[in-house]
């Protein structure tokens, strides 16, 4: 029996009232907190980037909706989640420092973490290679054998929920849904209509409001590893019943078939942990990293796995050392620079940031580095042996209509039954590339594409949407544009790609000049988040120089 009342239709995203968006606590002083900016938000909070006055150090405050504050079930959720969240002390979890109310504001101070989401990353650079991937999978991993061992499912485990910090760490954040499995009490704290888990990611348990354990976490962690390694969820639909109904009767694509080039005992482990029946799946996060660290990647020994059982060992040695290569080529590309000279099938994790660097004019001299960035641009196209490698070859080129020749044979030479996740990265880089060199028809294909997903695939659907939306006003069809940016502003804030967000920007601003006191609010409130964001990426890049 499907339990409905844990789930949330992506259609459901509605827009905030401009009441909402006018509750902006920035410049407050809270406590001991001063809230310098606007991080994000969500269904119940809002987060902002703090300074610690007595400490002198930057923190995260989430606070909760002043329309919520009044609400005796929210304020009581909310401050669970602080405790649940607080008793989890381990270097791969983000660190509660206090919870508190002041003025009637209910807020929580957590560790702020630099950098960005496993969500993000993933729309951004598409699927890691192995020994990244690994390195993300073994510090989560560690995170939920601790929860575990306190007696605590996290009940939303999602790529959003995975913070990749510029280090090379890695956070397990938002334990908001987490429970002790033995409170009685945080039953009745679901029937407020808060989202309980994310369709997409929820377990079969957890779809039918059966009782949970840490096994469901390895569920939703094992659909977030074949999301991050295939660069498509295990399960789609159009709506978040559809996708629960597949949790509990379809079986997912083997791994292997999507992605040959990983090792068939990784794809094993993911398929474990996607078992259907809890019993099939591995019993706790200890038995997870035991197979993790026995992974010999990129020819490397295996580790050791014998120390697992001593709790010293999994925290010192599953956070993530300096030392660590695949840690620091992680860092290098959350710096968004080579700091380790990576694989050549890696290259193409960084193509995002080249590629909006020449569309926007912008210098990329440190490339010149690397010879493999260099290659010059021959007749024809070469066909490589990997897509990975192909995928970088066209990141490599620098003249703008070989680059689209060099894109396009992503597509030409692999199919996309087979790579299907790489197939979007190409044609959102061929999107881009189209419209600039103003191959307007060419680029309208793919937008069309990208914005007739899924509600459930929301960033990629925006990217469609805006991306059209700025073809037909270019081509002056202004009846048409309208449409289209009526059905891309609910979904504005999902919009994470830097080159439309720029272009966006310019064209919202000529609406706001005639638009009503409401619209031009809500647009201004994207504007400023869009530039927020900015700042904050620019900040954490010169911390690190």
């Amino acid at each position: 029996m499907l339990h409905t009342e844990d789930m949330v239709d992506a259609s459901q995203d509605r827009p905030p009232t401009p009441e909402a968006a006018e509750l902006d606590y920035s410049g407050r002083q809270l406590g001991d907190y001063q809230l310098l900016r606007r991080l994000g938000r969500g269904a119940m909070a809002e987060v902002y980037l703090a300074e610690q006055s007595s400490l002198h150090r930057q923190v995260a405050v989430k606070v909760l909706k002043g329309n919520l504050a009044t609400d005796e079930s929210y304020v009581k959720r909310f401050h669970f989640e602080a405790q649940a969240a607080a008793s989890l002390v381990h270097a791969n979890i983000v660190q509660i420092h206090e919870v508190g109310c002041i003025d009637g504001i209910h807020y929580i101070a957590q560790e702020y973490v630099q950098g960005q989401n496993l969500r993000e990353l993933m729309v951004r650079h598409g699927p890691p290679d192995t020994r990244l991937a690994v390195n993300v999978m073994r510090q989560v991993a560690a995170a939920l054998y601790k929860a575990g061992e306190c007696g605590i499912v996290h009940r939303d485990i999602k790529p959003e929920n995975i913070m990749l910090a510029k280090s090379g760490e890695v956070k397990v954040a938002d334990f908001g849904l987490s429970r002790t499995m033995d409170d009685g009490q945080a039953v009745n704290l679901t029937q407020v209509g808060i989202t309980m888990g994310t369709p997409l990611y929820m377990s079969p348990e957890q779809v039918e409001g059966k009782p949970l354990d840490p096994r469901s976490d390895i569920y939703s962690f094992g659909v977030t590893c074949y999301h991050m390694l295939a660069g498509v969820p295990p399960f789609r639909g159009d709506t978040a019943l559809s996708v629960a109904v597949q949790h509990l009767k379809k079986q997912p694509e083997r791994l292997e078939k999507l992605r040959p080039d990983l090792p068939r005992a990784l794809c094993r482990i993911v398929h474990k942990m996607l078992a259907k029946d809890p019993i099939h799946r591995y019993t706790s996060a200890r038995e997870l990293l035991k197979d993790l660290k026995s992974l010999p990647i990129d020819g490397g020994d295996a580790i050791d796995a014998e120390g697992i059982d001593q709790v010293s060992e999994v925290d010192v040695d599953l956070i993530a050392p300096e030392g660590n290569e695949a840690t620091q080529r992680l860092a290098a590309v959350m710096k968004g620079q080579s700091e380790l000279k990576p694989p050549r099938r890696w290259a193409f994790w960084l193509a995002p940031v080249v590629a909006a660097g020449f569309l926007l004019g912008g210098g990329l001299a440190w490339l010149t580095r690397d010879p493999w960035l260099l290659a010059d641009a021959r007749p024809g196209v070469p066909k490589l042996e990997t897509i990975h490698d192909q995928m970088s070859y066209a990141a490599s080129i620098a003249d703008p209509d070989r680059r689209i020749e060099a894109w396009e044979s992503v597509i030409t030479f692999f199919e996309q039954s087979e790579y299907e996740a790489q197939h979007r990265t190409a044609k959102q880089h061929l999107a881009r590339l189209y419209l600039v060199n103003n191959r307007y028809d060419d680029a309208l294909r793919i937008f069309e594409e990208f914005a007739g997903l899924s509600e459930l695939e929301k960033e990629l659907k925006s990217f469609g949407l805006a991306g059209k939306y700025i073809v037909l006003s270019n081509q002056g069809k202004r009846q048409e544009a309208q449409s289209v940016f009526d059905d891309w502003f609910p979904l504005r804030r999902d919009l994470s790609d830097n080159v439309l967000q720029q272009l966006m920007a310019e064209r919202l601003d000529a609406i706001k000049r005639g638009a009503d006191r409401d619209l031009r609010q809500s647009i201004e409130d994207v504007q400023r988040e869009w530039r927020e964001a900015s700042e904050t990426a620019s900040e954490a890049g010169d911390m690190d120089e």
